[in-house]
């Protein structure tokens, strides 16, 4: 059995008095991709943003549970959470290239993190833009500005800016949908590259592409999680009829 990395229990958020998500127990092991699927207002962007403190920026928001790092709270009181997030770095859904050039998106978190030596910024930036598989359409125009680049190349720009700083975990929320379809596809075969190395969890509208990448699939509804099992007996024999319903499309 693989060792688990994030551990999340009786998780409950509350916008306000509103109770948006109830009780999700949810734990991720070491490397591959989690789906995370269910109609819109589900609660699965919520959950999501949830992993890395993202709700602490909205001051009605309150979140309850047990949230465990290897084995470390994530959620307590002393825990940075700058570094946090860049041990659980976020990809969303439109991609958000900062204003400046393609080597400086990549540096930025390490630049952050007090890191000037040239050399160290120089491989890292050509080797995580290895891995977001953009390396050979932009070796050439590093100072180019991002801005500058199609969707889908801004998009793997994105991964690779959250991979420079090393993290263990990626949060993605739907991070192909604002993308043409060469474009997602040239995204999804690079989460595919990587969920040897990672531990992703990703947000997806789309059940063909929950069923292409991941390895497990996790169904939300109203706030709650109805199922979590691999995506294969998912998709050809979940244990619930509500899952049936929604993956067959007859709610959602």
């Amino acid at each position: 059995m693989a060792e688990k990395i994030l551990v999340t229990e009786n998780v409950r958020l509350y916008y306000g008095e509103k109770e948006a998500l109830h009780g999700i127990n949810l734990d991720y092991r070491k490397y591959g991709i989690t789906a995370l699927i269910g109609p819109s207002g589900s609660g699965k962007s919520t959950y999501l943003r949830a992993l890395n403190r993202m709700h602490d920026l909205t001051d009605y928001v309150t979140v309850t549970g047990t949230f465990l790092l290897n084995g470390e709270d994530i959620y307590a009181p002393n825990m940075d959470t700058v570094q946090l997030r860049k041990q659980i770095g976020m990809v969303f859904q439109q991609p958000m290239p900062f204003p400046f050039s393609i080597y400086d998106n990549v540096a930025f978190g390490l630049r952050t993190d007090g890191v000037k030596d040239k050399a160290i910024l120089d491989e890292k930036v050509e080797s995580s833009l290895k891995a977001a598989a953009i390396w050979d359409e932009v070796k050439d125009d590093l100072h180019k500005s991002a801005l500058s680049l199609s969707g889908g190349q801004q998009q793997r720009i994105s991964i690779a800016r959250a991979l420079a700083t090393s993290p263990e975990i990626l949060l993605l929320d739907e991070p192909t949908s604002a993308l043409d379809p060469v474009s997602a596809n040239l995204v999804e075969n690079t989460l595919i590259q990587l969920r040897e190395q990672y531990t992703m969890i990703i947000v997806t509208h789309s059940m063909s592409q929950a069923s292409r990448i991941s390895d497990r699939t996790a169904f939300f509804n109203q706030g709650k999680l109805i199922e979590v099992n691999d995506t294969k007996k998912m998709f050809l024999n979940p244990d619930q009829q509500m899952t049936q319903d929604y993956i067959s499309g007859r709610f959602g």
